[in-house]
């Protein structure tokens, strides 16, 4: 079906629009969804597909409030409009959940003839009965008030963690000293204060220099000491009654733990198969780790005589040292080539020849000056619309992520995603071009995939495990010569040469057994804190850490409290590593050729367009001709 005349949603002028979007609009669709419901209650002649039809209509309302909402309370300037979005999140979760026990709409589909039904049909109504069963319809009446009760004060407790976390923004002071080894612009851009000291802030702009390229141990170490206390002691009591409402929540759904819970729908399959993969990876990381470890340790001693350990606040900088005198990869020269003014429009043409498309700059009001507004465009056809907003700023959503906007269905509505990041406005780190690929590629299936008959399937809607592989894909054209040489220029206008992006690439593999190692640290927190439920955070979570990687935490820290994915991701961390076994063996069919044609047109074919339409493993098994398999991973972290 053809989106031609279909509008993109506009937004308001003023202060009162914004608070009205961020209200009226998600009471109406509220309205609309009580609406949608009592005629599906009321109506039992209706045939199957009428009752899937009046659902996808709900379902579109929710997504509708939702997702204008859960944006707003991330990203407005205006501290009453995130509040009252907010609220209006709160309110459309707590409707979405008590739908799912409502046993005379379940009674709706229960016992539908599925006679007739076509594929996509018949997985709508497959995972719509799996989702009331998930969601406890057919629990007791004293066991699904309490199932209600837990899963509003979920949504209460993670909206509360997240707000801390975006709002946790902290500041050290040190002497002008201690900013030696960073680049000039920096140094140009922090000057002496009044009191003779340098201010820093958590915020990535400033995090990020630091950790890689101050020499001042006790910078990094003062910087990194605030930001593993991010919304720390705000959290704690917050992080540890959510893990006891989930873990509550999962036993009183039938399931052992909420791990066990989360993972059911997932390509993973069960809770045990987490820490079996996760020990699959540990074998496979083990030994190029301690060889990496011992590397830094040599190198922080030159430096530190002292030093006992190498430390988390010393990992980026011994990295980038190493680098630069063994591989010849000095990090400044290559930011040199990134300016932000390069980079933006870069990634644009670059996923516009990739993937068939064309971005339109659009003049439209948007919550912010930062934000930029495109259409894209196929065969001259706008098929969605994307919104940038790439600058940290007080109140903001401080990490890097794509949030829906607007599902995309198909002659109904087109899609709409933003990314929320927060890059310097000057010279970007290559990591943070990296970064930018990344999430852009979340934005691209987002908008590529959003043309679907079910809302259910629009845009990223494959199992959890598997949303990431398509953007650790696209990372891979941040470090492709030719890609970069199309965008590149440092202050000369001379495009990065293709030697030093070979010299990059041989750099990049030292250490990566230990970035896997750091993920590993991650994703083990975020599986035992929710299966263990330690009744002290800090000790287990420093403990997790220190004896998952050599190299350690600083003591005495919180960085659970801020670490933003124990809401979303729960449980599931491990889908980062999970989903790049699967994106490294994604790789293996562009074959030498990042901008082939033909392959990404079947990429696009195989793997966005269909959302979540199909199974993870049959998008792969088109696109490959053959189910993902290990040996791609292995390869990639053989290199270290």
């Amino acid at each position: 079906m053809s989106n031609v005349a279909l509008e993109p949603l506009s937004f308001p002028t003023d202060r009162e629009g914004w608070l009205a979007l961020a209200t009226d609009r998600a009471a109406d669709r509220i309205a609309r969804v009580a609406a949608l419901d009592e005629q599906l209650k009321g109506s039992p002649d209706l045939s199957t597909i009428e009752r899937l039809e009046r659902w996808n209509d709900a379902e579109f309302a929710l997504a509708e409030a939702l997702s204008a909402a859960y944006l707003l309370s991330e990203a407005h300037p205006d501290d009453a409009v995130r509040e009252a979005a907010e609220t209006q999140v709160q309110a459309v979760e707590a409707l979405s959940s008590a739908r799912l026990l409502d046993r005379d709409l379940w009674a709706v589909f229960a016992d539908a003839d599925q006679t007739g039904l076509d594929g996509d049909a018949a997985r709508l109504l497959a995972h719509l009965l799996r989702d009331f069963r998930r969601g406890g319809v057919d629990l007791d009446d004293e066991t699904r008030e309490r199932v209600r009760a837990l899963t509003d004060r979920d949504t209460e407790l993670s909206l509360t963690f997240s707000r801390n976390v975006r709002d946790g923004r902290r500041e050290i002071t040190v002497p002008p000293g201690g900013l030696a080894g960073l680049p000039q612009d920096f140094i140009d851009a922090h000057p002496v204060g009044a009191e003779g000291r340098v201010t820093l802030t958590t915020e990535y702009t400033d995090l990020m220099p630091v950790r890689e390229y101050a020499s001042d141990r006790a910078t990094r170490v003062a910087l990194l000491t605030a930001y593993n206390d991010l919304a720390w002691p705000e959290n704690d009591a917050v992080l540890a009654e959510l893990l006891e409402v989930r873990a509550e929540r999962a036993r009183l759904l039938g399931f052992e733990d909420w791990a066990d819970y989360e993972t059911e729908t997932r390509m993973i399959g069960s809770g045990p198969e987490i820490p079996a993969f996760l020990s699959r990876l540990d074998a496979a990381s083990a030994e190029a780790a301690a060889v990496e470890y011992e590397r830094l340790r040599d190198r922080l001693l030159r430096d530190e005589p002292g030093a006992s350990e190498v430390t988390i606040a010393d990992f980026w900088y011994l990295l980038s040292a190493l680098k630069r005198e063994e591989y010849d990869v000095d990090a400044q020269l290559v930011r040199s080539y990134f300016p932000f003014e390069r980079v933006k429009p870069g990634v644009l043409d670059v996923t516009a020849r990739l993937l068939g498309v064309e971005y339109v700059p659009v003049d439209v009001p948007t919550w912010h000056d930062d934000v930029a507004s495109y259409d894209v465009l196929r065969a001259g056809e706008r098929i969605g619309r994307i919104h940038l907003d790439l600058h940290p700023r007080p109140g903001k959503f401080n990490h890097a992520a794509c949030f829906p906007l607007v599902p995309g269905v198909a002659g109904r509505s087109l899609p709409e995603a933003v990314l929320l990041c927060n890059f310097s406005r000057g010279l970007l780190e290559h990591d943070e071009v990296v970064t930018f690929f990344h999430e852009f590629g979340h934005l691209v299936h987002d908008i590529l995939g959003g043309r679907q008959r079910w809302v259910r399937f629009s845009g990223v809607a494959t199992e959890w495990d598997f949303v990431e592989a398509p953007s650790q894909l696209l990372e891979e054209w941040a470090w492709d010569a030719d890609v970069l040489r199309s965008f590149t220029a440092n202050a000369d206008g001379e495009p990065i040469p293709a030697e030093l992006v070979e010299k990059m690439r041989v750099a990049d593999a030292f250490g990566r057994a230990l970035e896997v190692r750091r993920q590993l640290g991650h994703a083990n927190v975020s599986y035992h804190l929710h299966v263990d439920r330690p009744a002290d955070l800090q000790a287990e979570t420093e403990r997790l850490y220190a004896t998952t990687s050599p190299v350690q935490p600083l003591p005495g820290l919180h960085p659970y409290a801020g670490f933003g994915h124990l809401t979303g991701y729960g449980a599931c961390y491990y889908t980062y590593q999970w989903s790049l076994v699967i994106a490294r063996d994604l790789l293996s069919g562009f074959d030498a050729d990042l901008m082939d044609e033909e392959t990404a047109h079947r990429y696009r074919r195989e793997i966005l367009e269909p959302g979540g339409s199909r199974d993870a493993r049959d998008l792969v098994q088109a696109f490959l001709g053959r189910e993902y398999s290990f040996p791609a991973y292995r390869e990639w972290l053989a290199g270290a």
